[in-house]
């Protein structure tokens, strides 16, 4: 599924080409804007059906499009600080040298089994991404990650497989993922987690393909073990310290998932978690205050590039967004799928969902600007608002494993050295094996009348 001899920009020039062309693109096509009002069930801003008009051409620059990628970077600013916090937090917990202690008993209890490391890992990362659609959140995972599949001698492109990977496929098809589903059907006027059975069917057969091609991918690229230094364990934490700071981790990160799920926590929650866990982790394994202060240093320079590559993602739509074509886009990406059969409409807006994508990262955004055009064209249809959820959901978190406008997965591959094309060359055919059992749950949806 690869072009022979495709070899892409550097992520940060092809983001700047990303930004240069959504400026282009401000010059070209026609500016227009939708009104918008406060949803009472979100609180969001969503845009108000049948008011789109033409307005003012706003063209952006290239001056402007400069500017406009430092403006991207304080528009994600939360996101890129949670990134320095929870890296640095993790640095601070390798320093202790518990995860030198835990490889080297998973690598000795796994001897001879290794490939089952990617069942055990996808499931827990495919968790994250079911209970609050994690990304930007496991890329502070990176050196861990790599640290496992070099002790197993499986290759980079399986670490950000069976990691992110496993969380994008994991949130694409959850039942109670709050930032994709819970989102989109408050806006759709559905129940709050309504055809949970459903798709529960749905994601332990999504999860079995990508375990089972991930684990296929695992073995036929499989090469000669690293042996452990030693040098990962050169704090010495040991009995009561380590299963100290592994209770400190884990009741991180059920606050974590309680905090997101009950508690409505947004970025800045989450990293000061994440910071005041690291002091605590830091001071129980022995590193002292200065020990501690020195690893989050260290911490923040290793997330550095992969924070900014998700500033540089933000600044498309920011672009986008100044030129006043966003609305335009959505409108000229859907307008045609109203003209197809019911069952092909659901398909059009899945299609039309992951590319409208690419522009608009975000999920969440995306949700709240085109579920209250798609609902009534629904209606009028007579196609079920939940199989237009579904389409918005299928094709949205599908498209997050390819999005080249996906900081955090352009942030992960970078933070492991995968180039794009690599993973890519993974991850295509497997989309597209995932993309078919979708249309499949959108088919068997649409004939059991799913509501």
């Amino acid at each position: 599924m690869s072009v022979p001899g495709l070899r892409l920009p550097h992520p940060l020039v092809l983001l700047v080409g990303f930004v240069l062309a959504a400026a282009a693109l401000t010059w070209v096509v026609p500016a227009g804007q939708y009104d918008r009002q406060e949803d009472p069930a979100t609180g969001r801003q969503v845009v108000v059906p049948g008011t789109y008009r033409t307005v003012a051409p706003a063209p952006v620059s290239l001056t402007d499009a400069l500017v406009d990628i430092p403006k991207g970077m304080a528009d994600a600013a939360s996101v890129i600080f949670l990134v320095f916090l929870v890296g640095a937090a993790w640095t601070v917990v390798e320093r202790t040298g518990v995860f030198g202690t835990l490889l080297d008993e998973l690598v000795a209890r796994l001897r001879g089994h290794d490939t089952l490391v990617i069942p055990i890992s996808c499931l827990v990362f495919a968790t994250g991404g079911i209970l609050i659609q994690m990304q930007e959140e496991l890329i502070a995972f990176a050196p861990i990650l790599l640290l496992l599949v070099a002790r197993l001698g499986f290759n980079r492109v399986t670490a950000v497989a069976m990691s992110i990977g496993a969380a994008v496929v994991g949130a694409a098809f959850s039942p109670i993922d709050p930032f994709m589903v819970g989102i989109a059907q408050k806006v759709a006027g559905l129940p709050l987690l309504s055809a949970s059975a459903f798709r529960i069917v749905f994601l332990i057969h999504a999860l079995a393909i990508y375990i089972w091609y991930t684990m296929r991918y695992a073995a036929r690229t499989q090469t000669a073990a690293v042996a452990s230094t030693g040098q990962e364990a050169a704090a010495g934490a040991s009995g009561w310290r380590m299963h100290t700071i592994l209770a400190l981790i884990l009741g991180a990160f059920a606050l974590f998932v309680v905090g997101v799920l009950r508690w409505e926590w947004d970025f800045d929650q989450m990293s000061a978690l994440f910071f005041a866990m690291g002091i605590i982790v830091g001071l129980v394994g022995k590193l002292g205050l200065e020990g501690t202060a020195e690893a989050y240093v260290d911490g923040f320079k290793s997330m550095a590039y992969a924070a900014m590559i998700i500033g540089f993602a933000r600044a498309i739509y920011v672009v986008m967004n100044q030129g006043h074509i966003v609305d335009t886009v959505v409108r000229g990406l859907f307008a045609p799928v109203a003209e197809l059969p019911v069952t092909l409409t659901a398909f059009g807006m899945m299609v039309a969902h992951a590319l409208l994508h690419i522009p608009v990262p975000s999920t969440s955004g995306q949700a709240v600007l085109t579920m209250p055009l798609l609902v009534p064209l629904s209606d009028l249809l007579g196609l079920s608002r939940q199989v237009t959820v579904l389409a918005y959901q299928f094709g949205v978190g599908l498209m997050d494993l390819v999005n080249p406008t996906n900081g955090a997965l352009l942030a992960m591959v970078a933070a492991v050295g995968v180039r794009l094309e690599e993973w890519w060359k993974f991850a295509i055919p497997v989309v597209l094996l995932l993309t078919a059992l979708a249309t499949v749950a959108l088919a068997a949806a649409i004939a059991i009348g799913l509501t």
